[in-house]
């Protein structure tokens, strides 16, 4: 992604990566995530901490728009079967598990078939920290925001337990 930056802002400065939750994160206009990258840290109290670091970010005027995972997410996945399909060069077999309320994951393989017509296995386990995003508007309040929480960007509505929160700090 810093790769692309560089590609297509070839003049801006301060290209740079930074790790949440604990990097400080640079003063923005805006902060956008999509494909609830948060969702990732590794416990609550590391996601607590991402999200007052994002908020203090944004400064007078500007908003942060980002998704994250509810407890809702695992709850509507709970026992459900695993995930299949099937083309003719590539597969993928996804699994899923809620080992706690607060925690989500999922276990994928995919097939890619090679041009010499072997087959490149790849295994991946993706876990995701799960929050009861209704306390993210009071976690964020003694910052300044105005945050809301909802289902959608837009008109699209997110996937059940996939929620939407953005938040907006008044013009100075």
């Amino acid at each position: 992604m810093v790769d692309l930056a560089r590609e297509y802002a070839a003049g801006a400065e301060d290209v740079r990566v930074l790790a949440l939750p604990d990097d400080p994160l640079p003063p923005a206009d805006a902060v956008v995530s999509v494909g609830h990258v948060v969702s990732y840290l590794d416990d609550r109290a590391a996601l607590q901490r991402a999200l007052v670091a994002i908020a203090a970010a944004v400064r007078p005027g500007g908003l942060f728009a980002i998704d994250i995972c509810d407890l809702e997410w695992g709850a509507a996945r709970r026992g459900a079967p695993n995930y299949s399909r099937i083309e003719d060069d590539w597969a993928i077999v996804t699994g899923f598990a809620v080992p706690s309320p607060d925690r989500f994951v999922r276990e994928i393989t995919t097939f890619l078939r090679r041009d010499d017509g072997s087959w490149r296995r790849d295994d991946e386990r993706h876990e995701n920290v799960l929050l009861d995003t209704a306390a993210i508007p009071t976690l964020l309040a003694g910052d300044g925001l105005e945050v809301t929480v909802g289902s959608s960007f837009g008109v699209e509505t997110l996937p059940a337990g996939l929620r939407v929160v953005v938040g907006r700090r008044p013009p100075a």
